[in-house]
């Protein structure tokens, strides 16, 4: 199902958005340097970097008053009723595309060009699409809001329409089953094909009416009770009562006092909910186990109904997978990713667990010594689920080497510095047109390649402000596609249509762009970076980020990188347009260039620190706790997903209970049931373990190939190319295999799923959850 391409906890949306196929697009080779100087003297640009970020105020690059332009340069989207207007305009000129597709037929010519055709009627689409998501996401102004919400639930709901046409399925039948049409295809368009074919498929295009009807109502209810399940997993649970005993010797002395004269001044127990300030406090620093127990007690507790709303929904997918004959929804969700069964997703779970239970046994043990000495027991005592936090107090991470306090400008240069020395691209601030952007905070800027000139554009909104979404988030407003080769026809044109049809050209004709040393005309891609940092102002000075937001702006960015550097003739593989688990594999790996202090010197800006020798900063015997729960919450996500999930005796607690005691670390508590709250469940079903996965590959990328000269050029170009490139349109597993010369990976089966299981993550920098 359509997923949002801009962020990694992924709503359901019409498929048809995400869908298209790679090019073997060639990307103009240039001389490298034997030798790469590892620092660079500070540009005019690392400069105009950190004042643009760090004291916008004075910064030359703002929103010019001339000129004035609508939304991201498109010079109509002033109002947003204009926005409504586009959305009108697209869908007159997607039918009469769809149209086009559906007599491909009636002339062999027009069956070459269904592909493209089919890829640019999704690009259509998607180009408002993915701005309206944007628009209602983060837009300050509620009648933008209202605007985006029209436009991209009208737009959606032709989707819809298309993912239930039987003829384009027809017509892509036609095509792939004739020879000589497929063997002109690209392997790009041929992948594109494929993945159209495959999506088709599994929306029962190919059933009888009836079962077809019953494939649409099934989605409906998966949909409905999708919402009913988040909306449970976000809700309040009921209170713990907390005595006023159990207030006593709270190692957080401020808030204990408080929370002690509370209850003495009202004379009775209190109720603390959880998820509160004073439920984390409790668990975290109440010596004694009754109210830690009480509070996780009441933290992992669930109604019946929410129970059966989450068991509701896991029948319902389990009904959708066999009615399109597949065995569970775990086996047709997998098909086309890289896991590709359930079968080797648990194989490499499987290895995951036996590789991480050592190391997770051992920090249990250290708990259980700290347990001990804490009561003063003569013997070890067994580690409850309400322990963990008591005995593991959260410590913020850190850098690996000190570090002197590091501005948003600072490391924003630092960010340039780096894909420059990798990638010979920088990052360059630019001036927004009056009216090109949805708010002050938001500054634009351009990707430049030292070969090709600007590539794309980043639009930065990192200040928090009332009604901004929490979190951070990259999203794709605008993809790769090669368009001098669309065939625009104008047959069947509707009556007084004209001015439509130009509305939306024109607003195309705005993305489109010819590079320096490269063959074609490209619509360049365009990508947001939300965040909610600390706003910099004049009193209290630049925006500091704490090492976390650091590590969350190189994560962001590495998504970012991804969708600029992908050069795809196909819209719907341009970037991180590419399978679940495979997305978050450059984003990790740019966490991990935090762990060089190689890279961390290019933090500053004269290029005078020393490089000093790393420490193994993660001695925090909760890490491979944390790492071990996580893999077990990817296995309780195939359990779910699994055939047993249909059958009417399917009890998703006692599942999990079971697992907790025969594979856990730490005994189930009865009378909880956490997976309520198992958020993941709906967006990410029967692919959680994907993040796992990807952390686990760009650990060994990180050390087999970056590691030792983090900021080599050849080794960036290698990388470049043999990955980022491609985006989706190529088999990760070719990329990957290539990329750490280890052909026994390129197949992708079982075995390979093993062996990166038995990939050491514990050393990751990314923390889980991170997404």
């Amino acid at each position: 199902m359509l997923a949002r391409s801009t962020r990694r906890v992924l709503p359901s949306k019409p498929k048809f958005r995400f869908r298209g196929c790679l090019h073997s697009q060639h990307v103009p080779s240039r001389p490298l340097a034997t030798q790469v100087q590892h620092h660079i003297p500070a540009s005019v640009d690392d400069r105009a970097l950190i004042n643009l970020f760090d004291n916008p105020s004075s910064s030359p690059f703002r929103a010019s008053a001339s000129t004035p332009t609508g939304l991201f340069g498109h010079p109509t989207l002033t109002h947003p009723g204009a926005l409504i207007s586009l959305a009108d305009a697209t869908l007159v000129r997607a039918q009469l595309l769809t149209a086009r597709i559906l007599r491909s037929r009636e002339s062999r010519d027009e069956l070459f060009k269904v592909v493209k055709n089919l890829d640019r009627l999704s690009d259509m689409l998607c180009g408002v699409i993915d701005l309206a998501e944007l628009v209602r996401n983060a837009h300050p102004d509620r009648v933008w809001v209202d605007a985006a919400n029209h436009a991209y639930e009208a737009l959606c709901e032709f989707m819809n329409v298309l993912n239930t046409e039987v003829g384009l399925y027809e017509v892509l039948k036609v095509v792939l089953s004739d020879p000589s049409i497929v063997k002109t295809l690209t392997p790009e368009a041929y992948q594109t094909a494929l993945i159209f074919w495959r999506d088709f498929e599994k929306s029962a295009i190919d059933l009888p009416p009836t079962e077809r009807n019953k494939f649409v109502s099934l989605s409906s209810d998966i949909l409905v009770l999708g919402r009913q399940f988040l909306e449970a997993a976000n809700a309040p649970r009921a209170p713990a009562s907390i005595k006023h005993s159990d207030l006593a010797g709270l190692k957080d002395k401020g808030m204990g006092v408080r929370l002690q004269l509370q209850a003495q001044f009202t004379k009775r127990d209190l109720l603390v909910y959880p998820g509160s300030m004073q439920a984390h406090m409790i668990m975290r620093s109440a010596p004694e186990e009754e109210p830690r127990r009480r509070m996780y007690l009441a933290a992992n507790s669930s109604t019946p109904e929410q129970i059966e709303v989450l068991e509701a929904l896991l029948r319902k997918r389990a009904e959708l997978a066999q009615l399109v004959g597949r065995k569970s929804f775990a086996h047709m969700t997998l098909d086309d990713k890289m896991a590709k069964t359930p079968e080797n997703v648990v194989n490499f779970l499987d290895a995951l667990l036996d590789h991480t239970r050592p190391f997770a046994r051992r920090a249990l043990h250290t708990l259980s010594q700290r347990k001990q000495a804490h009561h003063g027991q003569s013997s070890l005592p067994i580690i409850q689920a309400w322990d963990r936090d008591f005995y593991c107090p959260p410590e913020p991470p850190a850098p690996p080497i000190p570090l002197p306090p590091l501005t948003l400008g600072t490391v924003f240069m630092g960010l340039s510095r780096l894909f420059q020395h990798l990638y010979g691209i920088s990052l360059r601030p630019a001036d927004s047109t009056s009216g090109e952007v949805w708010h002050s905070d938001v500054h634009k800027l351009e990707v430049v390649d030292q070969d090709n000139g600007v590539i794309g554009w980043i639009f930065a909104d990192l200040f928090a402000r009332r009604g901004k979404p929490n979190g951070a988030a990259h999203y794709t407003v605008r993809c790769s596609r090669r368009t001098d080769d669309d065939d625009e026809h104008r047959d069947g044109t509707v009556e007084g249509a004209e001015l439509r049809i130009k509305e939306s050209e024109d607003f195309e004709a705005v993305k489109r762009h010819r590079l320096p040393n490269q063959e074609g005309v490209f619509q360049l891609p365009l990508v947001v970076l939300l965040c909610e940092f600390p706003r910099p102002s004049i009193t209290k000075g630049p925006t500091i980020l704490d090492w976390h937001e650091v590590l969350t702006l190189f994560h962001e960015m590495g998504h970012a990188m991804h969708s600029m550097i992908g050069r795809t003739e196909y819209q719907n593989v341009a970037g991180t347009r590419c399978a679940t688990d495979f997305v978050e594999l450059p984003s990790i790996l740019m966490e991990h260039f935090l762990n060089s202090p190689t890279v961390l010197s290019l933090f500053d800006v004269d290029e005078s620190s020393t490089v000093r020798q790393i420490g193994n900063h993660h001695n925090d015997p909760c890490h491979s706790i944390d790492t071990y729960s996580q893999i077990l919450l990817a296995v309780v996500d195939q359990v779910y997903h699994s055939p047993a999930a249909i059958s009417p005796s399917f009890d998703s607690t006692a599942a999990l209970a079971k697992l907790h005691d025969t594979r856990g670390l730490i005994p189930h508590v009865p009378g909880t049931s956490f997976q309520t709250q198992f958020g993941h469940l709906f967006g990410y079903g029967a692919t959680y373990y994907s993040y796992l996965f990807d952390r686990a590959i760009a650990s060994r990328v990180w050390r087999n190939v970056f590691s030792d000269d983090p900021l080599s050029r050849n080794t960036g170009e290698k990388y470049k190319n043999e990955v980022l490139r491609y985006g989706g349109g190529r088999d990760p597993w070719k990329m990957v295999s290539s990329l750490l010369d280890a052909p026994e990976l390129e197949t992708g089966d079982a075995s390979a799923m093993r062996e990166v299981g038995r990939w050491k993550i514990e050393d990751d920098v990314g923390q889980p959850g991170r997404h």
